[in-house]
């Protein structure tokens, strides 16, 4: 071998090294930001879209002001970091303080007295998000157990732009005049059903733990649930994942959207557009469980009839966006739960007739057989009236005849097998 070649030979040899040396030591950072043995995973998250023009929360609202949002985590850790987001800004959003607490209970805005905790963001206790972007804070070591209530009160001293937000929380924030970040409580507090410019909570979990992304509309979303109850079908989920000593690793994540399409966006991007952000960018998910496509079945036919070779190419369309959803969720690794959607014969709100639960029964068919999925969660069976399986159980019915009952989603929560999630 001549001269150059054993040149070049030890030039590559030392690149080599000393890339395995630097991916080390940011493997090393990463680890000891969450925590020594540590890692980072999702606890909560709430899918981002924009006001529409009904809104009752303007930006105007957020001058000199302060938005105390409670959030109940799935998964506990001594350490924790915040996500904040910009996602539908236009310009960039100064959060001028943010400050973490315990809550004291899901609902009233108190916190935990010796708990408040400053938020920094690059050592810095402001943070300027550009638009469309997204933000983490610093770790903050504050214990936080799986199933509690965490207080993060965010403080803008010029409104952003235009909102970014969760409409349906069925969660109370709370809105402050001035900067009340460190307030005890939230007494004269403007209250509203909304989560504002925050995104996600991460815990330093122990090691093998993971996240399941539950990824859906507004029957993932929780309506029909209790405000502040949080019996939405996920966070039973989370609660049952935490009564036995195997699955006490995962966290639960609800990216939900009311009205939420899988092939169009109405409200919210939809499905397939907004599965890097809501989905894939989670930390530590192993998991997602689908069940969306009611929103797509019901609008075809709420303005007018549709013809049958509409009603079939909506069918074959919601097949293929499951498979780019599936193939996509592959492709980093996770596996793809499909969830049968359950029944809505007598909506208030879309009037179905037999030609939409034929739809409904066909994509269910696929979804159950196909073999796509990595594994189904049968949801269709586990809430439907068995003497009219094309209806909700009366008891399992919110009243609207589409979204279940806080007992339709216990009743959901139960129908996911530890079996088939179980690490």
């Amino acid at each position: 071998m001549g001269s150059d070649a054993v040149s070049k030979s030890a030039f590559k040899s030392a690149v080599l090294a000393l890339g395995l040396l630097l991916a080390g030591v940011f493997c090393a950072t990463g680890a000891q930001a969450a925590g020594r043995g540590l890692v980072w995973t999702g606890a909560w998250t709430s899918a981002q879209l924009a006001p529409d023009a009904q809104s009752d929360l303007n930006p105007a609202d957020l001058k000199d002001a302060t938005v105390r949002e409670i959030v109940h985590l799935s998964l506990g850790g001594p350490r924790l970091r915040i996500r904040l987001s910009n996602v539908f800004g236009s310009t960039p959003l100064h959060v001028a303080a943010a400050h973490v607490a315990r809550a004291l209970a899901p609902a009233g805005g108190a916190i935990a007295p010796g708990t408040d905790r400053v938020l920094t963001f690059a050592g810095a206790a402001e943070a300027t998000i550009p638009p469309g972007a997204e933000y983490w804070s610093d770790p903050v070591d504050l214990a936080a157990p799986a199933l509690s209530d965490l207080a993060v009160s965010l403080y803008f001293d010029a409104p952003p732009d235009r909102l970014t937000w969760h409409q349906g929380s069925h969660a109370t924030s709370y809105l402050l005049a001035g900067d009340k970040t460190a307030a005890p409580d939230a007494q004269g507090a403007r209250r509203f059903e909304h989560w504002v410019q925050l995104s996600g909570v991460d815990v330093a979990a122990r090691p093998g733990a993971f996240a399941i992304v539950a990824f859906g509309d507004s029957i993932t979303d929780g309506h029909g649930s209790t405000t502040d109850g949080n019996n939405r079908w996920p966070d039973v989920l989370a609660a049952r994942l935490q009564a036995a000593g195997p699955t006490r690793k995962i966290g639960v994540l609800n990216e939900g959207i009311g009205g939420n399409r899988v092939l169009r966006d109405s409200f919210g991007p939809n499905a397939m557009a907004r599965l890097d952000r809501d989905v894939l960018a989670q930390s530590g998910v192993r998991d997602v469980i689908v069940m969306e496509g009611i929103n797509d079945i019901g609008v075809l036919t709420r303005a007018a009839p549709a013809s049958a070779e509409a009603h079939a190419q909506l069918v074959r369309r919601l097949e293929e966006g499951y498979e780019q959803i599936i193939l996509k969720a592959h492709a980093h690794g996770l596996r793809v739960i499909g969830g049968a959607m359950t029944p809505f014969m007598g909506s208030d709100y879309y009037h179905p007739d037999a030609a939409n639960e034929a739809d409904r029964q066909e994509v269910n068919a696929w979804i159950r057989t196909s073999g796509r999925f990595d594994a189904v969660v049968d949801f269709d069976h586990a809430v439907r009236d068995p003497a009219h399986p094309e209806r909700l159980r009366a008891d399992y019915d919110s009243g609207d005849h589409l979204h279940p009952s806080p007992a339709g989603y216990r009743a959901m929560a139960r129908a996911v097998s530890t079996a088939v999630i179980a690490p």
